[in-house]
């Protein structure tokens, strides 16, 4: 089996899904998983699509009709979930400014961690003005992370930044 990663984009309008969907399904694919979102008036994610591997140029070549409609770009994934080991999860609220995804993650790559996933809005702060920036990321513990020193390093950034930081390990 091979596995592909889709990266979709186009104006959001209904039925993007379907017909990405439907190509997947008649192309002999597989939909295994997928992050999609509507963001500023376009519809845009990534899926994961298994597929044999004789189908590979079949499924490729099906999906080129929807250009127009979906712009896809395919990439060759590799098969298996990430390791299963202990994750951080981060979540972060506050007045949003620019900068705050770039402190957090690099505060995250500092201590050798790969972000998994990662979410992230503004919205109207409802009783104070302005807007407040709300992120949530996961990320797999390395073996020699050192979490007391991460939190350490996040709530520092949390008082530069005004927003509060919770820290779990799951």
């Amino acid at each position: 089996m091979a596995t592909l990663v889709l990266t979709v984009i186009g104006d959001d309008q209904s039925g993007l899904v379907n017909a990405l969907a439907q190509v997947v399904s008649e192309g002999g694919g597989n939909w295994e998983g997928s992050h999609l979102a509507e963001l500023a008036g376009k519809f845009a994610g990534i899926v994961v699509v298994t597929v044999p591997d004789a189908g590979v140029e079949d499924l490729v070549a099906a999906l080129r009709p929807l250009d127009g409609l979906l712009d896809i770009t395919v990439h060759t994934g590799t098969s298996g979930a990430a390791g299963a080991g202990p994750t951080v999860a981060v979540e972060i609220i506050g007045n949003d400014r620019p900068g705050i995804v770039r402190e957090v993650s690099g505060v995250l790559a500092r201590h050798g961690l790969s972000i998994a996933e990662m979410a992230t809005a503004t919205r109207e702060a409802p009783m104070a003005g302005g807007r407040l920036f709300e992120a949530r990321l996961s990320a797999p513990v390395p073996a020699d992370a050192n979490l007391e020193a991460l939190r350490a390093d996040l709530e520092r950034i949390a008082h530069e930044v005004l927003v509060e930081i919770t820290v779990a390990a799951t």
